[in-house]
């Protein structure tokens, strides 16, 4: 038989068994197995829906995807798992994921419209993540939970932040000694129970919490709140809400203070809340004596001499925010005075303790002292002599006669001479000026070259200034003078 045609039959055989036995197998026997399934709330729209608090829940997110526009943030998690939660009201919420894998990521979102794209981010946090919000009353919350660098086990809780242990009256907290400070994390889970009225100073308080104190002795004290909303603190004595008795209030943003007069052995119930129903936040409470005023002042000039008055400045305040009533000013010399920033001028040199006294509308009382200074210097010029002529090239003495009754200075000598349309300098010189009685003056003599400028002009005429060169003059007035016209020739 024809070689050819053997190897041909056996072929075409070959073939016709292969095709009768992959008909004999079903088709899925070569096919991939299909991958295990992923946790039931791998997908945004199989959320898990958490309905009480506190919740748990364990996940292994080995098989966890990410679904199509599925957002990111914080880092990219490759596998992820979704929870919902909607509160029946507004609370302070604590989401962690202690316990699991160390690399997870946790975004919180809320649902402003349908579906995946519906979210809001509201924050997150990676690598054993916690976050703590604000969660509103009827808002569809979202969790996202998911592992990056390789997936592991994920834990997730959910809590609730409880109420503070003083936000009803029966458990305000006792404040045993002062100084006093309380800090509160979040005001949110606090309420305002029945039978508990807003203050005078305020048409409404919510969110509240309670302090009780009862001094050992009499005296103002200082209540402090601060946080980042608007505040109503307010100052009771009674034993229940029904009988407290208002003796203090004030509303305010922000930080500030209420002092109030304590009586020994009588018990305050101190009430702090917020002004509108949606606020709340960290509130940062204290108590202690209310501190003294601070009776600063300020007076001016710096450097008063006898012949002018010295302004003294009231710039008092009072750290407690009572406010300062009155204030009383001992000037040195014997004068006193009661004007919130009166003047004085002292007759004689010296040096004058001035103390200030302030008193607040609850009696407290401060002062401080500042010793004034009074020193009166004073030269003058009494003549300037130059020669009646001179010719160009001659030097002439150019004499200053000054005055000085006080105290010795130094004393800055110019001498300026007259060119056309206006002076020209010429001369200066510091010399000691001593203190001479009577009329009796010191001469500071410049010497002066008269040139041909000089001889066109026809004349020059001088002037002499002179200054003290360590302290202010009192009378700058009398420091200069203006020669004769000296007659210059060539």
């Amino acid at each position: 038989m024809n070689r050819k045609l053997v190897l041909g039959v056996a072929v075409t055989l070959s073939l016709l068994l292969g095709i009768l036995f992959q008909a004999a197998i079903p088709s899925s026997a070569f096919q991939s197995p299909p991958p295990p399934p992923g946790p039931a709330n791998d997908n945004f729209a199989n959320a898990t829906v958490i309905t009480t608090l506190p919740f748990d829940d364990t996940v292994d997110s080995a098989t966890a995807t990410v679904e199509p526009g599925e957002p990111q943030n914080c880092v990219y998690s490759n596998n992820t798992i979704w929870y919902s939660f909607t509160p029946a009201q507004d609370m302070l919420l604590h989401v962690d994921m202690a316990g699991g894998q160390y690399e997870s990521n946790l975004t919180i979102y809320w649902a402003y419209g349908p579906g995946i794209g519906g979210l809001n981010y509201v924050s997150c946090s990676a690598w054993n993540p916690a976050i703590d919000f604000q969660a509103q009353a009827g808002v569809t919350y979202y969790f996202q939970a998911g592992s990056f660098n390789w997936p592991g086990t994920l834990q997730i809780h959910v809590r609730q932040w409880p109420p503070p242990d003083n936000d009803n009256f029966a458990g305000a907290k006792a404040i045993s000694s002062l100084p006093f400070s309380d800090y509160i994390y979040n005001t949110i889970a606090a309420t305002t129970e029945a039978g508990e009225l807003p203050p005078s100073c305020a048409g409404s308080i919510y969110r509240t919490v309670w302090y009780a104190y009862t001094p050992t002795t009499s005296g103002s004290l200082t209540i402090s709140a601060d946080s980042y909303y608007n505040k109503v603190v307010a100052v009771y004595t009674g034993s229940n809400l029904g009988s407290l008795k208002q003796i203090g209030c004030r509303s305010y943003w922000g930080s500030g203070r209420l002092t109030f007069s304590g009586e020994a052995t009588k018990t305050y119930f101190i009430q702090v809340g917020s002004y509108n129903p949606g606020e709340s936040g960290w509130l940062n409470f204290s108590l202690d004596v209310a501190p003294p005023p601070q009776a600063n002042f300020w007076f001016s000039p710096g450097d008063p001499t006898t012949f002018e008055a010295v302004q003294f400045y009231d710039n008092a305040w009072d750290p407690a925010e009572v406010g300062i009533k009155s204030v009383a000013w001992d000037l040195g010399d014997g004068s006193t005075s009661t004007d919130w920033n009166p003047t004085h001028q002292y007759a004689r040199d010296g040096d004058y303790t001035v103390k200030f006294t302030v008193t607040t509308f609850d009696g407290r009382t401060a002062s401080s002292t500042q010793t004034v200074t009074v020193r009166t210097h004073d030269v003058a010029i009494v003549k300037l002599t130059a020669p009646n002529a001179a010719s160009v090239g001659q030097t002439r003495a150019i004499v200053v006669e000054v005055k000085n009754v006080r105290y010795p200075e130094r004393v800055n000598v110019q001498l300026y001479k007259s060119v056309p349309g206006g002076e020209e300098w010429v001369a200066a010189t510091i010399q000691n000026i001593p203190v001479r009685s009577g009329n009796r003056t010191t001469s500071v003599n410049l010497g002066y070259t008269f040139g041909a400028g000089d001889a066109a002009m026809g004349k020059v005429t001088f002037r002499a200034t002179a200054w003290i060169a360590d302290a202010r003059d009192a009378l700058p007035a009398d420091n200069q003078a203006i020669s004769s016209p000296t007659k210059v020739s060539k």
